[in-house]
């Protein structure tokens, strides 16, 4: 029954809690309105191998990702949901790859169902896979070639080894054409000590060349393409992203080395009790070729990550499917021997977790209203609901942990699915303005000019209309690359000259501006610009529309 219907009940559970919720709530900024925006104007201008942002060159990523993304929409529409289905693709990808890898190692259709459920119930996974940016591609292509790679070493036929090689090299390839050379590094990070280890070297060095050669040939006309169209990139690409990224001294998000270690524990919810004891059995087993296989392939990347100087939280999902199939493991061993403590223990946290959840939800409700009970009244009962399911759930595998085991990733799913719509309307408005912005794209598509000053509210203008020319009111930010060329400098105007572009821009027409004003100095733009303005207001986003002026 298990091996029957465990991956199609998967695959459903897969279906409602992550693909319907996507088209539930706006863009996030500042990631998923510029991805959006990215991937939209390669599909409206036709130019496929440079990324530009709003028209400006952007060159902080390669393409793949755009490409995934702009197929999407190119599919299901410009819309929410064709934004995020190439990441909630690529995380339904991983986790079918754990179900084939589990099958792969342990041919036990238990294990396998064990580990799945646990990957996508994991809340960093499940979020992730809901969530329009590179990350959910990356992770599956290194999940991929790691795989692949597990193939190489385990095939026994030449044929089928040669295969895996292949593999190897193209999800290699696509990994670095989504976000760089760091899907070459990270599987001989893995590949090297492990064939150390097990004194095959050899095979390493002559096998090894099929899958360069095979990502070569994948990903050199891009690279070729690329750098004709613009000899700058490879420079800024290789030295920016890669060098200052991970070892300069001004690295972005400079943290302390342990910085992973809290957060693989907080990644590992709803299953944090069950991280101990897997990592124990992992160690004791590390002399053997699967579990030391899996090890590497956790430890390894962590290791890589925490020495860099800059980090981010996402940097560590490839870590995941491994941490997947090794709690997995664990978790069918323990149930096979109905040892069932580990389990309880995890219920009765997460139970607590959820208790203090809805206790600090109330405490607020009564001292600082998070929701206003006239207008928001649905969202504050759909996250009670996901409080309370969350406990729920929790509270079954707390008293019947051996045969309840799986519950808590309800409330993970629950949690992922409706907290985005639930969230209170102080955080939707000021965190998702193409929402504010698709109810007057009318005003504003008639604009002959559109300003902004915040780059995430002017990229998600810029994908709402179509319109890509988006003029930078007195920012910059991460373009502040692309907009140092001659041929977009004139996009940015700071504080002395708007008031002057924003008189020559009303003789051709009506005028659209999109404001975030956040803090005092926002409020100062604001209050500089003229005030025979229509404007609109929602949270701290603001749009003004400024009529034609009369010769």
């Amino acid at each position: 029954m298990i091996r029957r219907w465990a991956l199609p009940l998967l695959l459903l559970v897969f279906g409602l809690c992550y693909l319907v919720p996507m088209a539930t709530h706006g863009l996030w900024i500042p990631d998923e309105t510029r991805y959006a925006q990215i991937s939209q104007e390669m599909l409206l201008t036709g130019k496929w191998a440079s990324p530009h942002f709003m028209g400006i060159r952007y060159f902080e990523k390669p393409v793949a990702g755009y490409w995934m993304i702009a197929l999407g929409q190119a599919i299901f529409g410009q819309n929410l949901f064709g934004v995020r289905f190439a990441s909630a693709l690529a995380t339904g990808l991983s986790i079918l790859l754990v179900y084939f890898m589990s099958r792969r190692l342990w041919n036990d259709p238990r294990k396998s169902l064990a580990s799945s459920l646990l990957y996508m119930s994991f809340v960093s996974i499940a979020a992730s896979g809901g969530y329009a940016n590179l990350d959910p591609q990356f992770t599956f292509w290194v999940n991929l070639s790691v795989v692949a790679l597990w193939l190489c070493f385990d095939s026994s036929s030449r044929r089928a080894r040669l295969g895996a090689w292949t593999l190897l090299g193209l999800a290699c390839a696509m990994g670095f054409m989504t976000k760089g050379f760091l899907a070459w590094l990270l599987p001989i990070l893995i590949a090297l000590p492990y064939m150390v280890w097990q004194k095959r070297t050899r095979e390493l060095l002559t096998h090894g060349s099929v899958a360069i050669a095979v990502a070569i040939v994948v990903s050199l006309p891009w690279a070729l393409m690329v750098h004709a169209q613009e000899p700058d990139y490879w420079r800024f690409f290789f030295w920016h992203e890669h060098i200052q990224r991970f070892a300069g001294a001004d690295a972005q998000h400079d943290a302390a080395w342990w910085y992973y270690l809290p957060l693989l524990v907080a990644f590992s919810l709803p299953w944090v009790v069950l991280l101990p004891a897997t990592l124990k059995q992992a160690w004791q087993a590390r002399r053997t070729p699967k579990s030391g296989f899996l090890l590497l392939w956790l430890l390894m990347p962590l290791a890589f990550f925490s020495l860099s100087k800059g980090k981010l939280p996402a940097y560590i999902l490839p870590c995941l499917l491994p941490l997947a199939l090794l709690m997995g493991n664990t978790l069918a061993e323990k149930l096979a021997a109905a040892r069932g403590r580990t389990l309880q223990v995890n219920g009765w946290l997460n139970l607590v977790l959820g208790v203090l959840g809805l206790l600090a939800l109330v405490y607020f409700q009564i001292k600082k209203p998070l929701y206003d009970l006239h207008e928001e009244l649905l969202s504050l009962v759909l996250v009670v609901i996901v409080l309370v399911g969350w406990i729920l759930s929790n509270l079954l595998q707390a008293t019947r942990p051996l045969r309840l085991w799986a519950a808590p990733a309800i409330g993970s799913w629950l949690l992922v699915a409706l907290v985005p719509a639930a969230l209170p309307h102080s955080v939707v408005y000021n965190k998702t303005p193409d929402q504010l912005i698709i109810d007057h794209v009318p005003e504003l598509q008639q604009a002959s000019a559109l300003l902004s000053n915040d780059l995430g509210a002017a990229s998600a203008l810029s994908w709402r209309l179509g319109r890509p020319e988006i003029t930078l009111y007195n920012t910059v930010g991460e373009v502040k690359y692309g907009i140092a060329f001659a041929d977009t400098a004139y996009r940015r105007v700071d504080i002395p000259q708007v008031l002057k572009w924003l008189a020559k821009a009303r003789q051709k027409g009506s005028v659209g501006v999109v404001m975030r004003v956040k803090g005092d100095y926002a409020r100062m733009e604001l209050n500089l610009l003229p005030k025979d303005a229509k404007r609109y207001e929602q949270g701290n986003m603001v749009i003004l529309i400024f009529p034609q002026a009369v010769p």
